[in-house]
């Protein structure tokens, strides 16, 4: 079968081998216990090494002052972090296809925790959304761009800079996001390969020539650049479209999530300091980011979220022209209860901007919505009550990390 007509791709992050990523960990644990039984200043040494790196690897973003670093305990009140994923061949050491030339934000997940650390919402924003972009600097050529509207939103880093990609995502969504972090393919396979793999059930057989991933039926434990494909496909999942992508990538998250909670990871200070090198390593940080506390801490302010109360949605649009706009009814309703903290409700039957299915629940049809669930959960929030809850329309596509989820694939991606 030949693909619908193309939309830019998704991408992400910046590779290591497996070997060195693990002998960082390893000598971080040493570290660490040295530090903590010996006293003595080797671990000191090797943390004021990893700082060092971070602030070599960090971007200023416009208007951002210093913030006093916090503890290594939960992260206090509300987290608001941009993670943007770039298809930037430069500097990459891994091969990925003929070079474009291009700097694109393909990936732009916003993540939101509550102030009472109780729940959670992972938006993502299509990468052919038209939004309307804010005055900003280019840092790199120093360039004044002026405010403009109807500009795709995956073009605004190439041009605007990582901190005017910031500026855009805050004004349509209404959140402050002082936390920023880029990633592009390289990162990814390192950061899939410092997790240790995850778990991903696919529904239908993947086979997608474009980004090389064939996948059968049944469950596949994704790293390093199987991960990266698996992410980037969108000519073998669903209907070929950016959309139905996303709803696929969200299968791989809400897998990622269940994984560290599942280990422990997210309460595990060791742990969440190696994922720490790893991020320091793969991806690029503001600088408000760029502190382990600071990473340790935002981690540590998700472990007690119940996965009932972690919600994956994409921001709902509707079709037009070669890309989509906001559905603007659907996405207040949305981002003004994200805003509120408000316990988000998914509708049971979903209907996206297009017809495609990305994912499904495990053990559903092809036509099941992965909606959230008709039953209280056992794992439910106690903070959460039917005052505090908001029913989303249908138009709201997205699912549960509580949710066990397939990606259905397809063959359209054949060459």
């Amino acid at each position: 079968m030949r693909a619908p007509s193309r939309l830019p791709v998704a991408q992400h992050g910046r590779q290591a081998t497996r070997g060195p990523v693990a002998a960082v960990l390893r000598l971080l644990a040493i570290g660490l216990c040295v530090v903590l039984v010996a006293g003595v200043t080797v671990g000191a040494i090797a943390f004021e090494r990893l700082r060092a790196g971070l602030e070599r690897n960090t971007v200023a973003l416009p208007g951002q002052s210093d913030e006093a670093v916090p503890t290594i305990g939960p992260y206090s009140g509300a987290v608001n972090l941009l993670l943007v994923g770039s298809d930037t061949r430069n500097g990459q050491k891994g091969h990925y296809g003929e070079n474009p030339g291009s700097t694109l934000n393909d990936v732009n997940i916003l993540l939101h925790i509550s102030e009472d650390h109780r729940k959670a919402t992972v938006l993502s924003l299509p990468r052919d959304l038209y939004v309307s972009r804010p005055a900003c600097t280019n840092p790199d050529t120093a360039e004044q761009l002026p405010a403009a509207s109807g500009v795709k939103i995956n073009s605004i880093l190439e041009f605007g800079g990582l901190g005017c990609v910031r500026d855009t995502v805050a004004d349509l969504t209404g959140i402050q996001i002082p936390f920023v972090a880029m990633i592009t393919f390289d990162g990814v396979v390192e950061m899939s390969n410092a997790v240790g793999g995850v778990p991903v059930c696919v529904a239908e057989r993947i086979d997608d020539d474009y980004t090389q991933l064939h996948l059968s039926k049944g469950e596949h434990v994704l790293e390093g650049t199987d991960a990266l494909k698996f992410l980037r496909t969108r000519h073998g999942v669903g209907d070929g479209s950016d959309l139905t992508r996303i709803s696929s990538q969200q299968v791989f998250l809400s897998s990622l999530v269940r994984t560290m909670k599942s280990t422990s990871t997210l309460t595990d200070v060791t742990k969440l300091y190696g994922l720490a090198v790893a991020a320091a390593q793969s991806m690029r940080l503001s600088t408000s980011l760029a502190s382990p506390d600071t990473m340790v801490s935002i981690a540590r302010a998700g472990a007690s979220i119940p996965l009932s109360q972690f919600v994956l949605v994409q921001y709902p649009t509707v079709l037009s022209g070669d890309g989509v706009v906001p559905n603007e009814s659907a996405a207040k309703t949305l981002m003004d209860a994200v805003r509120a903290d408000k316990t988000l409700r998914l509708s049971k039957k979903q209907v996206g901007a297009t017809d495609g299915k990305g994912s499904v629940v495990r053990g559903g049809s092809e036509s099941a919505s992965p909606s959230a669930s008709a039953s209280p959960s056992s794992s439910a929030s106690p903070s959460s009550s039917a005052d505090d809850g908001v029913d989303l329309p249908e138009t709201v596509v997205g699912q549960t990390v509580e949710q066990q989820t397939c990606t259905v694939g397809n063959d359209l991606g054949r060459r």
